[in-house]
């Protein structure tokens, strides 16, 4: 079985949640979705996990930290080309979150984030493969 990712995070309105990223055009995997968590599918083996903030709080003893106001993770999701950076921003933006910050122009890299309802800052990101080696 491949390595699979599950990126968890606290939300404080499931349904509202899911809205904002279904109009990003992400879908759930309804097997593990309730009223207390939506399983959001990023790509093959990339999850995200919004977990209800009151049901996320019982995987950890530590605080969880408010995103609106503190950082503890930036998360980077790679992107086809340019123009696919700035519409999933543009539509993450048009659906209720915000820039994070203006775009970022390397050459060979382009990108640019944005911060949904709770605070937590998407990175998306184009990365020219001809300059990484990539293949």
């Amino acid at each position: 079985m491949p390595t699979q990712i599950y990126i968890n995070l606290p939300v404080n309105d499931l349904n509202k949640t899911k809205s904002f990223f279904e109009q990003l055009g992400y879908s759930f995997n309804a097997q593990f979705t309730d009223e207390k968590a939506a399983c959001m599918i990023i790509a093959e083996n990339i999850y995200a996990m919004l977990l209800r903030k009151d049901f996320f709080e019982t995987f950890t003893h530590k605080k969880v930290v408010d995103a609106k106001e503190n950082t503890e993770v930036l998360i980077c999701l790679s992107a086809e080309n340019r123009n696919a950076v700035d519409e999933l921003v543009q539509k993450a933006i048009a659906a209720g979150g915000k820039a994070h910050r203006e775009p970022m122009d390397h050459g060979m890299m382009y990108q640019w984030a944005f911060e949904d309802l709770d605070g937590h800052i998407w990175e998306i990101a184009w990365m020219d493969e001809s300059f990484t080696g990539a293949q």
